[in-house]
């Protein structure tokens, strides 16, 4: 019977062809607005290390007190000075942990020929890899006797790899940036998270990562500054980079990794002994005031995912619901126009639920229509947006075959839901009515 509704249901669709275009249109229009608001919300919001995210906290100390901050706001800095990074590296109470901030290079090809050209460098400490679940295609990261030894080896990404060497194995290979030589020891993998939950500061979030990671220690002694945001709101910054080592100024981040719930009290303890230790010594004159946040909770208080972004998806959806309730009037009118053939139907035999069936099948025919048109407007509303922003935005402005799945579901279920109140109404109206109205 299935197959006969089908049948019935097509035929009626072609037959009142403008006013079955009208309801995909509408269906495949909201559907459209609807599914693209939320697949931006849905990578901006997917948590980008599932696998670890409980287990790798963010730290914060409060260096600048009061005094740094706006009245009323107890928010520590989001990055900490190299005096209290480098402090903690040292104490190196967490399981893993590292400190990073990122460079600019200016890479020297080895071809002679060849431009110069300017890449984003990550100075950091081995513990990154293992940390961050970094993937490694060749080699393998430095050790931390590089990192203390402040070692000339880098990591480089495999964007730069097949750029300098052809996408061949580079491990042992040199390449140069900033008047120096540096050895390859590894190359990564596919590895993009977004949002790059490790480095949010600045909103470059959804930027595209570095590419090349090298030892915090080297390029702390080739005296290299962030690039980033450094804020100086605790003190003066001096003028030179030994200055803003002894500073106030806030430039690097800092993480670590504590695998349980006893280990994450343990080291948020050292972190407020830490603290009281500063205000013994007379550097801190105000109460401890510490933060250890994992990934989720950290991305939720960088406001990774904007309050915009929440608001399109609930405009959107709202544009939807006013897309169905016309979809709705319009079958509503349609059903009522049928009142003559579906009295026909009755009279040579057939039931009600067999002509509620048949409503019903032809309301889900408009609803997968309109959702495949859905599909296809997404995805065009999509390229259009990785066009108009080709950073950031651009690169999360992408679907996956779940998505689309979901929004043809999602628009059959609609629009079935939809369908409902017309195909129960075809089975109310009198039969002695619908027969007189011919």
């Amino acid at each position: 019977m299935l197959h006969y509704y089908c049948f019935l249901a097509l035929r009626s669709l072609r037959r009142n062809f403008v006013l079955s275009l009208l309801m995909v249109l509408s269906i495949g229009l909201g559907v459209a607005l609807t599914m693209t608001a939320y697949t931006i919300l849905y990578v901006l919001s997917r948590d980008p290390i599932p696998s670890k995210s409980g287990q790798l906290f963010a730290v914060q100390i409060d260096n600048g007190g009061p005094r740094s901050r706006k009245p009323g706001d107890i928010e520590p800095p989001t990055q900490l000075s190299w005096r209290d990074a480098s402090a903690l590296l040292r104490a190196h109470q967490g399981k893993r942990e590292t400190a990073m901030y990122e460079v600019g290079l200016t890479i020297t090809p080895r071809n002679p020929g060849s431009k110069e050209f300017q890449v984003f460098g990550r100075a950091t400490t081995s513990d990154f890899f293992g940390m961050f679940q970094v993937p490694l295609m060749f080699g393998s990261a430095w050790s931390r006797r590089e990192d203390a030894i402040a070692a000339s080896v880098v990591v480089i990404t495999k964007r730069l790899n097949d750029r300098l060497f052809g996408g061949k194995n580079s491990v042992g290979s040199s390449i140069r940036f900033n008047g120096g030589t540096y050895r390859v020891v590894g190359v990564l993998g596919d590895w993009d998270p977004k949002p790059r939950f490790y480095d949010v500061v600045g909103g470059m979030s959804f930027e595209q990562g570095d590419d090349v990671y090298l030892p915090l220690s080297t390029s702390i002694a080739n005296g290299w500054e962030t690039v980033e945001y450094e804020t100086c709101a605790a003190g003066p910054r001096g003028t030179t980079f030994e200055d803003l080592k002894r500073s106030e100024c806030v430039w690097l981040q800092y993480w670590v990794e504590l695998p349980n719930a006893s280990q994450v009290e343990k080291y948020h303890t050292f972190l407020i002994n830490y603290s009281r230790e500063q205000e013994s010594d007379g550097r801190f004159t105000w109460a401890s005031n510490v933060r250890l946040r994992d990934v989720r909770d950290w991305l939720v208080a960088q406001n990774v995912v904007p309050d915009d972004a929440k608001m399109s998806v609930a405009v959107a959806f709202t544009f939807f619901l006013c897309c169905v309730v016309s979809a709705l009037a319009l079958m509503l009118g349609k059903a009522i126009a049928r009142a003559g053939e579906f009295g026909v139907r009755r009279a040579l035999g057939a039931t009600s639920l067999a002509i509620f069936y048949q409503a019903l099948v032809e309301a889900a025919l408009v609803g997968l229509f309109g959702g495949a048109l859905g599909v296809g407007f997404s995805v065009l509303s999509l390229h259009a947006l990785r066009g108009l922003f080709p950073g950031g935005m651009g690169r999360i402005a992408y679907t996956n075959d779940l998505l689309l799945s979901a929004t043809v579901l999602f628009a059959v279920v609609a629009t079935l839901c939809t369908g409902v109140y017309p195909a129960w109404r075809a089975t109310r109206l009198s039969l002695h009515a619908q027969l007189k109205g011919g």
